[in-house]
């Protein structure tokens, strides 16, 4: 059976923080470019806590996958800062279930923005209906 997002309880939260390591910088990429944290890397941040939010609101075996993100990436953070980040569970809109999302190394806010995830049976992901 599959949860229907619009019995999902509004509100749900998770926050977790991490050190930024060597290789989530955009100079593991290139080095080149200045050992901060990645844009996509901090997505990926943002991606997590979202999908932990909703974690307790579903059915055994189901999980969450992204779908669309409108992030901003404010200000930079250097390896080995310490990031937390924070998504809050805004309610669905149809079958995508929206997020609102931040990021602070420290009182600085390095991004915000919107995460949209949906709900799947991993055993059924990408089958046809």
């Amino acid at each position: 059976m599959s949860t229907d997002p619009a019995s999902i309880p509004v509100g749900l939260e998770h926050t977790f923080e991490r050190e930024v390591l060597f290789e989530y910088t955009i100079a593991h990429h290139n080095p080149k470019l200045p050992p901060v944290l990645s844009t996509p890397a901090m997505i990926g941040m943002m991606e997590l806590a979202a999908a932990r939010a909703i974690e307790p609101a579903l059915a055994p075996g189901e999980i969450t996958v992204g779908t669309r993100i409108e992030v901003d990436h404010l200000k930079a953070s250097t390896a080995g800062a310490k990031v937390r980040v924070w998504a809050r569970y805004e309610g669905a809109e149809g079958r995508f279930l929206a997020f609102s999302v931040t990021a602070y190394e420290g009182e600085k806010q390095i991004g915000r923005g919107r995460v949209f995830r949906a709900i799947v049976d991993p055993s059924r992901h990408g089958q046809k209906k």
